[in-house]
Order: structure tokens, then sequence, then C-alpha cells
């Protein structure tokens, strides 16, 4: 990278940190609460209008008499996940969470099913929470409408830079935006009760209008209205994402690290709870009415609305009802409200890259997901989470409501599976531990698990009974495909592993080269290919020899007398080319020495310029990094490259960190 490029790396993410300060990047408890709770903690912005949106498609006051139950409903859940994971995090403290879990006591299947599942929800919950701060900034900034998909893309390249700075640096950028979300809307909670113990507290802008049932589905009732009830509670579980992202973030707490995360998760639940309860309630009292479609759900006095109406968000509408004649009150919840979202998606490039990492290292992902960049961040994974969260953007094109169909159904997986894990872990501990305190402690443990596991587990197949053939069956087929792939890259990774294992009967690879064949490729005389003959000389081969390919007989002729003149002592040998091609007559060369002498190495120096411009590498020709590339597949033969460091790239090594693919350009002048 030039100068100034480093430059640009260096603002945008800081000095490069050594290894040994990776202690520096450790999350107190008061900067781990807005990294990994920003997201169960946003969910009060659009799980509440999950439930009265799906509500509404049977029309009428079912979601104003109804919402609070499905509500109380998603609350208990949240509290027995809750109190299972306190668990999981004490017992699994190294990072691996439900995927270790998952793996350790269920089998590896099970884990890289817990996996897959994860990775697709931790896209997915920068696609929703992403997509729904957008939704909610466009109500304070009317710029923001009909740009939804741009800026959502802007906004995610912005996540990507701060974490790209490493964890502790993008925990302190979001610490004041949460903690200013929570203490907004728990003050705006505490006004509206105040308002309503008083009867001051006035009717939404859409309590006046008249909700009308969804006109592509029939009448509801019966069965069908269970069923639309279900799946009221299974969007208003997506307050539930982001529970499992302190168990795998608990190597980025400080010490203790189990405590401090297991202390941090109980305040995320609570806090949760408070909100999601105080927004659904505030949402029933003063009437707010929210429909899929407004233009055709939504009447005022017996007409449609159309689609001129603007709908806000529940967020939205209770904050105008709450801060009636105080405009700046609905601004600032609009504002925080757009943050949080945004920075929810934190949660996952917390949570991706780490488990990503965590894949790796098992070898069920590529191995440079493993390897932290310069800021001791996973940065591989960080880029990779954001341009598939962007992709998503783009192809729902920013819209919350539909993205909504696909989430959920990843975390309910790991969530069930891990708790499953749970269960067998404390079985299996209790079969050794003879100390009758601590069994105690096991037992109760194992009954908030199984209970867990229960509760999820049910869950789970609400999810997917009531949301299906609305989105999560492509969620479905992902984690297929991502299962699928893994399985792949770790089988790959075996076999490499067992092909190169030296095992004790294996002399193969310990015996010397009976000979040592060595060849220089010429194309003319100059100095980088006196350098190549000279390298080549100082390594002793048994055979030397440099060869050039006959393309044209007249600059062969010439070539072969110039050689013979300079006396330079090495033997010119060149091969015919009746087609004017490079690469096979030399490949065709080498083939023709290894198959009459197996046992000889065949060594073959390419001489190659190093340039210091990107429009020099254009200007050279690429036919010796194409024989490069096919002589890098015949056994028995090693490539040597001898480069010649034009004066262009003087000074080039103090302007690069590092070697950078395609810097080299090889060939003739």
């Amino acid at each position: 990278m030039p100068n100034s490029g480093r430059v640009v790396k260096r603002v945008i993410l800081g000095r490069a940190m050594r290894s040994d300060n990776l202690g520096e990047t450790l999350l107190p408890k008061r900067l781990a609460l807005p990294v990994f709770a920003s997201d169960a903690l946003s969910s009060v912005a659009y799980a509440p209008d999950e439930i009265f949106l799906t509500l509404g498609l049977a029309g009428g006051a079912l979601a104003l008499t109804h919402s609070w139950e499905i509500a109380l409903a998603v609350v208990v859940v949240m509290a027995v996940v809750i109190a299972s994971y306190r668990q999981n995090v004490r017992a699994y403290p190294s990072g691996g969470g439900d995927y270790e879990v998952a793996s350790v006591n269920l089998g590896p299947k099970a884990g890289l099913g817990v996996g897959s599942a994860l990775l697709v929800d931790y896209v997915l919950t920068v696609a929703v929470s992403i997509s729904s701060g957008v939704q909610n900034a466009a109500a304070a900034f009317g710029f923001v409408r009909g740009h939804e998909v741009l800026v959502a893309i802007l906004l995610i390249a912005a996540l990507t830079a701060m974490n790209l700075r490493g964890v502790r640096e993008s925990g302190t950028a979001f610490a004041i935006p949460t903690y200013l979300f929570m203490a907004t809307v728990l003050g705006m909670a505490l006004i509206g009760v105040v308002r309503k113990m008083t009867g001051s507290l006035p009717q939404a802008e859409s309590a006046g209008l008249e909700l009308l049932p969804d006109p592509s589905h029939d009448a509801i009732t019966g069965l069908a209205l269970a069923f639309l009830f279900l799946r009221a509670f299974s969007s208003g579980c997506a307050a539930l994402t982001g529970v499992e992202a302190i168990s795998n973030g608990v190597p980025a707490f400080r010490k203790p690290k189990s405590q401090n995360a297991a202390t941090t998760l109980l305040l995320m639940g609570m806090i949760s709870v408070t909100m999601m309860l105080s927004m659904v309630a505030l949402a029933t009292w003063t009437g707010v009415k929210y429909a899929e479609d407004p233009a055709v759900q939504l009447a005022r006095d017996g007409v449609l609305v159309g689609e001129d109406y603007e709908q806000h968000t529940v967020m939205v509408q209770v904050a105008q009802s709450v801060f009636s004649g105080f405009h700046a009150g609905v601004v600032l919840v609009s504002i925080v409200t757009g943050l949080i979202l945004v920075l929810a998606a934190n949660t996952a490039f917390n949570g991706f890259p780490v488990l990503g990492s965590i894949l790796a290292r098992d070898g069920f992902l590529p191995r440079q997901l493993h390897t932290r960049g310069d800021r001791l961040a996973f940065s591989n994974g960080i880029i990779i989470l954001a341009a598939a969260a962007a992709l998503l953007v783009a192809i729902y094109d920013a819209k919350v409501t539909a993205l909504i169909q696909l989430y959920i159904v990843g975390v309910f997986v790991s969530f069930t599976l891990s708790q499953i894990g749970m269960v067998r872990h404390w079985t299996r501990h209790l079969r050794l531990e003879r100390d009758a305190a601590e069994r105690g402690r096991m037992l109760r443990s194992r009954v908030i698990n199984g209970v867990g596991a229960a509760m999820s587990g049910t869950v789970l197949l609400v999810v997917l009974a009531t949301k299906f053939v609305h989105g999560a069956g492509y969620a479905i087929a992902a984690m297929a495909v991502l299962y699928l792939l893994m399985t792949r890259i770790r089988r790959h990774y075996d076999h490499v592993r067992d092909e190169l294992t030296v095992r004790e009967d294996d002399t193969k690879a310990q015996m010397l080269p009976s000979r040592v064949h060595a060849i220089v490729l010429v194309s003319k005389i100059h100095k980088p290919t006196l350098r190549a003959v000279a390298y080549a000389r100082a390594t002793r081969p048994t055979i030397l020899e440099a060869l050039t390919v006959d393309v044209d007989p007249d600059e062969t002729k010439a070539l072969q007398a110039e050689w013979v003149r300079r006396d330079i002592p090495v033997p010119l040998k060149a091969l015919d080319s009746p087609f004017r091609e490079i690469t096979r007559p030399v490949v065709d060369y080498v083939k023709s020495i290894r198959s009459g002498n197996p046992r000889d190495l065949v060594v073959v120096y390419i001489p190659q310029y190093v340039v210091g411009h990107w429009w020099e590498q254009i200007l050279h020709n690429q036919s010796a990094l194409r024989l490069r590339s096919r002589l890098l597949f015949t056994p028995g033969v090693m490539v040597s490259s001898v480069p010649w460091q034009l004066a262009s790239s003087e000074g080039m090594e103090e302007r690069l960190d590092g070697p950078v693919a395609g810097d080299v350009r090889r060939g003739e002048g």
C-alpha cells in the first residue's frame, strides 16, 4: 500500500496494536452493557410494532385488547432464557457460547447446526436493526425517506469502520447513545404513566382511525385467530435476539469474566423487560393503530386514508402522545431510537467475528477468519458480516416488515440446542460430584436449563409453524447451505492434513533427490537474466541450463549469438514453438525431464521485474506469470523467482505494511 493509503488506513482504524496489548481491549461492565446488550434493548423499537401489526390483520380493536397478553408471554420467555444463559456463561466462559455448549454435550453436528444458525441470525440482526433505525430516523429527518437503502448501507459501512478500530473503542463510542436511549425511553414511560394516572395522557394520532381487516385475508375466527395470536407472539419474540451475544462475548469482559457477563446479562434483561412492557402499555392506553398496509387497512370516517397517509412507528406515535405540546421530546425519541437501532447491529459485529474465529479454529471456516487485524479485531469476519448485511438490505429494500419474517428462527435454534446441551452438561457433572452443596447448585441449574430448553423448543415450533411461508423458510435454507459448506471446508482441511502428515514409515519425504536439474528461463539478455543465471550457479545444481522458446527465429538466432559472444558459462537451449506458444513448450520440456528421471528435482528460475506504480504493472508481458502458475501444479518441480528492482520501486519497502498480491509482475521487458 502506498504511503498515502497507509495514512488513510491509520486515520480510519488507528495505530496498529501489539498482540500483547490484547488485555487493553477488555471491557468493564459499564461498556459491556452497551456493546453486547444494545440489540436486545433496541428490540423495544420494533417488537411492539410487529405485535400490533400482526394482530391488526384481523382488524378491530384486537391489538389494543390482546397486545399486553402477547407482550407478557414474550417477557416470560425472556426471563426464562436469561436465567438459563446465566448458567451458560458460568459453565462455558471461553466465548464459544451456544456453539461450544452444543458441540461438547451434543456432538459436532449439533454444534455446527448452532454455528450456522447464529451466523445467519447475526447477519439478519444487522439488516433488521439498521433498516428499523433508518425508518425511525425518517420520522425526524424527512430527507431520509425515499433513500432508506442508501442510508442503511452507509451506516453499515460506518459501523464496519468503527469495529475495525477494536471492541473497546467501539464500546466507548456507543456507550453514550445507548445509555441516552435507555434514559429517554424509561423517562418517557415514567411521564406516560404519570399522565395516565392524572388523566392527562392524550390519544395517539391514529387512535381516531378505524382499523380494517387485511383484505387479502378471509374473516379470521376460531383456529385462524389462535394461529394469528401465535404468529404475533413469534414476531414479538424478536425481543429475545441478542441474549446469546453475551455468552459468545465472555472473553471480551474484564475479570472475573463469567461473573461480569452474568451480571450484565441480568441488567440487560431487567431493562429490556421494563421498556417492552412500558411501550406496549403506553401504546394500548393511547389507542395506537398500526397496520401492515395502512392504505387499505386504515379508514377515517369510513374513507380509506390512501397511499398518502404516513404511518409512524409505534414508538414515535407513543412519543407524540406522551410529549404532546413538546415537539423536542418527540425529536429526541426519534433520534435516540434511530441511533440505538443502528448501534444494535454492533452486537452482531462483536458476536459474528468471534464465532467465525472459533469455527475457523475448528476448521469449519477459512483460517483467515481466525486472524486478528491491526487493531486486534477479527477484521475478516467484520468485513464479511457487513457485506452480507448490506446485500440483504438492498434485496429487501430496507423494509423491516419483510426482513423480520426471516428473523428469530436462527436464534431459537441455538437457544434450544444450547439449553438441551446444558441439561446434559449438568447431568454428566452430577455423576461425578459428591459435595452436597455443589450438587444442590447443579440440580437447580439443570432445572433452569431444562425449563429453558422446553420453552425455547416450544417457541421454535411456533415460529416455524407461523413464519415458514412468510420468509422463515429462506433463513432455514441459508442455514442448511451454510451447514453443508462448513462441513465441506472441514473435510477439505482434514484431507489436506492427512495428505501432508509425515508418518513413521514415510521415508520418501526425507530422501534427497538423486540430481538437481536447474533451468533458467531467458527471453533476452539483460540484468534480470544475468542475476538469475548467477543465482542458479550459486546453488551448485547437478545440471544447469538456460532455456528460451523460439517464437521468432531471427530473434532467437540473435539471442544465441549474443549468448556466445558474452561467453556466458551456461548452455542455452531453444525450444521449437510452431504455434508461437511459450507456456506449453516449457511445461512439456520440464515434464519430459521428470518422466525420464522421477527422482530428479527440477528447479526453474524465472527472472522478474519489481515495479513501483500500478500502471507499470499493466505494461509488462504476463507470460511468465502464466508459466509459473502452470509449473506450480507439476510434481517434483520447484519454481524460484529472481527479482530485479526497477528504479520506480525504490523505497516501496518502507511504504508497504507487508507483501501485497500483485505488486510484482513477472516476464519480459
